[in-house]
């Protein structure tokens, strides 16, 4: 169902759901934003309100002519001599470079490879092994993790302590993490942003308990890159991973990213070490030595397509201090927030109320949520679904605007006044939602 009139004038939906003023409001916040020109840089069809960056980030037309020079010119003339002329060897460290200072990061303390979930296993490996190195024959064997974590994290810490027969994961309520971290955790490993309500972990104190009682931390940024401002070094971390295909825009399946902290660089080891993490690659010596900072934890050949995606996708954020991108993230859910308690009937919010406890996210609940969903994506409002009664919508500061918020609670109350999402056709499952 397309939207009855452009975005830029509030349409009867609006009228209807009584939001007239509020899109007023919206329009003159719209007005004042910093970050309204960065909007231009991505293909968003008219009309269609985009609420589901947090799980893919809209995708940038300097992308796209990007990636034709990369294919037809670099590696359709260049060949193989693109990997020297082209610079594609370097480029894991120049994405790394863009995103360093989105999570308050030093360049060298991070390397750009793999998937999120290979990179965890990576972290939690080197973790372990330098805190195996200290047991000094101690029961320090536990990975404390919560009940609220994004699956894979489990999945993965769980492989782990099958691999090595040692470890153990302990998974507590999120609010019981402090009460359990004690004398046998060797790692903590928490996704600052709860993936289904959108609650925000305290990381800075998280990580200050886990160092009091010999833990190190493994912090999980997915939710969190390009729209909180995260300080790592700050907060002390050990180490970190994120994913660059959701609020950093880098496409499908784009690199992930692991953090390292400086201080540890001398003790960590790559329990996946592959050749691009050697201080010398193209020596091809028999005799793995790892590089001096985070480049230890690369392993094969780049990803080049994805990588040159990603460095294009991030300059988007070059110019604007991440406080801002971080002050219109609150500024976003917190219209969102404030609409949907005046306007739509039958739900509930998830999301905690107080913005320094929440992500930029806000997630509601109905018994009927996929449903819910598959109706709004039909009124060309695109959020997601979370089993079992999560509607979930995700609000990227540098192409959401506020206008963008009132219409998408609008119709959201036309498709709950209407019972839109009472059809069959909204019920049939899909793969993805």
């Amino acid at each position: 169902m397309a939207a009855d009139v452009p975005l830029d004038v509030p349409p009867s939906a609006v009228t209807a759901a009584g939001l007239g003023d509020a899109w007023s409001q919206a329009a003159e916040a719209d007005a004042r934003d910093p970050l309204a020109g960065r909007r231009e840089r991505f293909r968003l069809a008219d009309g269609l309100i985009y609420l589901d960056g947090n799980s893919l980030g809209a995708l940038q037309h300097a992308v796209v002519d990007r990636l034709r020079l990369v294919v037809e010119d670099e590696w359709g003339t260049g060949l193989i001599r693109s990997w020297n002329d082209a610079d594609w060897v370097g480029m894991p460290q120049r994405v790394a470079a863009r995103i360093a200072p989105l999570v308050g990061a030093d360049p060298h303390e991070i390397a750009v490879t793999d998937s999120t979930s290979t990179n965890l296993f990576k972290a939690l490996g080197a973790a372990w092994m330098l805190q195996r190195d200290h047991l000094d024959g101690g029961e320090r064997r536990i990975v404390l993790t919560d009940d609220a974590n994004f699956p894979t994290d489990r999945y993965v810490a769980e492989g782990l302590a099958g691999l090595t027969g040692q470890l153990q994961v302990e998974v507590v309520a999120p609010d019981a993490l402090v009460e359990h971290l004690d004398e046998r955790v060797a790692v903590l490993l928490v996704t600052e942003i709860d993936y289904r309500s959108g609650r925000r972990h305290d990381a800075a104190a998280l990580t200050a308990r886990a160092h009091e009682v010999g833990a190190l931390t493994v912090w999980d940024l997915s939710h969190s890159v390009g729209v909180l401002d995260v300080d790592l070094g700050a907060w002390e971390a050990d180490l970190a991973v994120g994913c660059s295909y959701k609020y950093l825009s880098g496409g499908p399946g784009a690199p992930a990213f692991l953090y390292a902290a400086q201080r540890l660089h001398a003790s960590l080891a790559n329990p996946l070490a592959g050749w691009f993490g050697h201080a010398a690659p193209f020596a091809f010596d028999p005799t793995y030595t790892p590089a001096a900072d985070a480049t230890r934890f690369t392993n094969g050949t780049p990803p080049v397509l994805s990588l040159a995606a990603l460095e294009t996708a991030l300059e988007a954020f070059s110019g604007h201090d991440i406080g801002q991108v971080h002050t219109k993230a609150m500024a976003l859910t917190e219209r969102f927030i404030t609409l949907a308690d005046a306007a739509l009937d039958g739900v509930e919010v998830l999301t905690p109320r107080e913005a320094h406890r929440r992500g930029a996210q806000v997630s509601l609940r109905h018994p009927q949520a996929y449903a819910v969903t598959q109706a709004l994506i039909e009124h060309e409002v695109i959020g997601d679904h979370r089993p079992p009664d999560v509607v979930r919508f995700g609000f990227a500061p540098l192409y959401v605007r506020h206008v963008d918020v009132v219409h998408a609670v609008a119709r959201f109350a036309e498709v709950l006044r209407t019972a839109a999402w009472d059809h069959p056709r909204f019920h049939a499952r899909r793969t993805v939602t």
